[in-house]
């Protein structure tokens, strides 16, 4: 059944690919990003090689390596971008050798070699509490500052988190609760906080986008995209839990078999050392490399990370989300 299952979601995702593949020159590009940071990719990589139908795609993380995984080298995906790196470690022989790619120099243990050369470090993604301000003052709200201040009452529909299952952000929450107060106290936790839910989010951006609605106060969500919106405009709050953000490493990768298709190395080595400069620099500004610099307004600084040990373990990662029942 589980097969099944698997195969049917395989076809399911295969159909929401109908693009334009007939060229042999077509490029597909996976990416868990936001619109905005896959609008700017598909522009990039149109002005760099106009001579290829490169086509930029959103998928979710869970989603994007049940494909992979399945597929393998039959995939019609190419290459893919952001997947958090529980999950490439689950489908690394899925994945490219890449060695020799990468120009950048990388902080300790985030370069393609601490890896085996399976993926590029793409960025760091912090978490936090995002609010927003509007939706709190007309329901006559203070803002929290714990973990602990989401379990009142007063927020009872007013809160969003992405689902671990299928987000590698809602992982990252759920994983930095396990490091913090055990497993058990984990469970126990989520089993309070689930009250207060609106909705899990299949997105690691479904909280963020439901803040932009007004549908709900407070979202689990990522930091550099909650900046995002704040300089759009949005009257929103970053709240870093005492605790530290959580945060997860994703990754870039080319499908194996896939470097042997023409212009496959030519676009994901201008991904790996040029596109991932203008990520750095207009939307997701975390330093993963030396002397990262970064013109993104209101991102702060200094941030403290939480306890994310294990992080990449995925026998963990699997054992984690079978008790995840929400």
């Amino acid at each position: 059944m589980k097969k099944v299952v698997i195969c049917l979601l395989a076809l399911t995702i295969a159909l929401t690919l109908a693009v334009s593949t007939k060229s042999k020159d077509t490029i597909i590009v996976c990416s868990t990003c936001e619109q905005d940071r896959n609008d700017m990719f598909q522009q990039k990589l149109n002005e760099e090689f106009p001579q290829y139908n490169v086509v930029v795609m959103y998928m979710s993380t869970g989603k994007l390596s049940t494909k992979i995984a399945v597929e393998g080298k039959k995939s019609d995906v190419d290459i893919a971008i952001s997947i958090e790196t529980g999950y490439l470690n689950k489908i690394k022989d899925n994945l490219s050798d890449i060695g020799g790619i990468s120009k950048l120099n990388y902080l300790d243990g985030l370069a393609p070699q601490d890896n085996g050369n399976r993926w590029v470090t793409w960025d760091r993604l912090s978490g936090a509490i995002i609010v927003n301000n509007e939706v709190l003052e007309k329901h006559g709200l203070e803002a929290p500052k714990t973990y602990e201040d989401l379990l009142k009452p007063e927020y009872k529909n007013l809160i969003a988190m992405p689902d671990p299952k299928s987000s590698g952000t809602g992982y990252c929450f759920y994983k930095s609760w396990v490091n913090l107060w055990g497993e058990q106290g984990a469970l126990d936790y989520v089993d309070k906080l689930q009250k207060n839910i609106k909705q899990f989010t299949e997105s690691g951006s479904g909280p963020i986008k439901m803040l932009i609605q007004g549908e709900i106060a407070i979202g689990l969500g990522m930091t550099h995209t909650a900046v995002n919106e704040i300089n759009k405009g949005m009257d929103f709050s970053v709240i870093f839990p005492p605790e530290g953000s959580p945060y997860s490493i994703e990754g870039a990768v080319v499908i194996d078999g896939k470097r042997d298709k023409k212009g496959v190395d030519e676009v994901f080595d201008f991904i790996a050392n040029e596109l991932i400069l203008e990520d750095f620099n207009s939307f997701s500004p975390a330093q993963v490399i030396e002397n990262q610099k970064t013109s993104v307004k209101n991102f702060p600084e200094n941030i403290k990370y939480a306890d994310m040990t294990g992080i990449d373990d995925t026998a963990e990662k699997e054992r984690l989300l079978s008790l995840w029942k929400y």
